[in-house]
């Protein structure tokens, strides 16, 4: 079972995001279990202790919104989780560049897209990491 935290200032926005992904978007997953964030402490908190698998966040939310607080979770976590941020025009993409986020979808989220982006990162994130191939001996 992976975690997935939602970020967002608006009850309505985290709502959307739950039910485009839904809690079983892809059988090799499992059922995702969500995490509500209404603040950027407790986004941090979570993801410093390990509650989330991957964030999506709220480009939009005040006063914490979600591009400083993807810059941070990458900057500041050991191994942080994927992040995906919710931005207000797709013309706002070439913005989130400076956020480090993995993914970035537009508002009005669509299920298709922002389930293919989380299932895709949950999907690296859980694979086995390669092995380095060692030189033979000379």
């Amino acid at each position: 079972m992976s975690t997935v935290l939602v970020y967002a200032d608006k009850p309505e926005v985290r709502e959307r995001v739950k039910l485009a992904i839904g809690p079983l978007p892809d059988r090799e997953l499992g059922i995702l279990e969500f995490l509500d964030a209404t603040d950027g402490p407790s986004v941090i908190d979570a993801v410093d202790h390990g509650e989330a698998d991957i964030c999506v966040l709220d480009a939009e939310a005040a006063p914490s919104g979600g591009m400083g607080l993807s810059r941070q979770i990458k900057n500041e976590i050991s191994n942080p989780p994927p992040t995906v941020l919710l931005v207000a025009r797709r013309d706002d993409r070439w913005l989130a560049s400076w956020s480090l986020a993995d993914a970035v979808v537009a508002h009005p989220v669509g299920p298709a897209e922002l389930t293919e982006v989380v299932v895709t990162l949950l999907r690296r994130r859980h694979s086995p990491a390669p092995r380095a191939q060692s030189s033979p001996a000379h």
